[in-house]
């Protein structure tokens, strides 16, 4: 966890430095509209690699820019979760690294370098925000504030999205979308969501967070309420929330 979260560190510094700066050069990742990478994804990237390829060489790296390897153990690199909010000046952003080994994250760490916010976990040990131990809310589904995104990167999951938002929001009180995954489970693992629902992430929108989720005692599945959330389509939050969540996802 300490790996983890010095490398989570570095790449935090480069992010925060260069908020507001017009040195970020946005491209476009593919076709899909919204979906940008910058120089700064990048530089973070290659220091949070630095990181970890000098405290740990044995260990293969996935990162989302660079790409990677996969194993038995592996590290995974979110180096700025919330592009689009960089660059357009909206400080919910966040770099993450976890750990998986045999299919699940073991070790985690995010930072949300702009609200100066840190967060870190490891199995069986609990999740940490700062220095003070994480739990999920214990709000009442009826109460539940639940976070989301719509599936930008695959406009055409919008028909599967679109019914399971509104029976979430007809079970619940509200829904945010703020953009950034990692932070978005951050968040449901504090307590100030009580949930989380999207499809179609990438494993390193989901690791690092997943297991903060459920090290602050909250569940993480599947849409069909299975194990595999790693695979980018994820549920989580309070037990009592998640039920919700799954129940209109149809899981």
């Amino acid at each position: 966890m300490r790996i983890a979260k010095d490398a989570a560190l570095a790449g935090a510094r480069i992010v925060a430095a260069r908020f507001g700066s017009s040195s970020a050069r946005p491209e476009r990742k593919g076709a899909a509209r919204g979906d940008y990478v910058s120089a700064v994804d990048r530089d973070s990237e290659a220091e949070i690699r630095r990181a970890l390829h000098d405290a740990t060489p044995d260990i293969p790296i996935l990162a989302e820019e660079g790409g990677g390897e996969r194993g038995e153990r592996y590290w995974v690199v979110d180096p700025l979760d919330g592009t689009t909010n960089f660059l357009i000046g909206f400080p919910a952003v966040s770099v993450a690294v976890a750990l998986v080994e045999e299919g699940r994250p073991a070790v985690a760490a995010v930072r949300a370098p702009i609200l100066d916010l840190s967060f870190s976990a490891a199995r069986g040990r609990g999740a940490w925000m700062g220095s003070e131990r994480m739990w999920v809310s214990t709000r009442s589904p009826d109460r539940a504030i639940v976070a989301t995104a719509l599936p930008f990167r695959d406009r055409s999951l919008m028909p599967r999205y679109l019914p399971v938002l509104e029976r979430v929001f007809d079970a619940i009180e509200d829904v945010r979308r703020v953009g950034s995954a990692e932070l978005d489970l951050a968040w449901t693992a504090c307590g100030v969501w009580d949930g989380y629902f999207e499809l179609n992430l990438g494993v390193w929108d989901v690791a690092a967070g997943a297991l903060l989720v459920e090290e602050a005692g909250g569940v993480v599945t599947d849409w069909a309420g299975g194990p595999n959330y790693l695979s980018g389509d994820v549920l989580a939050g309070s037990s009592a929330t998640h039920g919700v969540l799954l129940e209109s996802a149809g899981g």
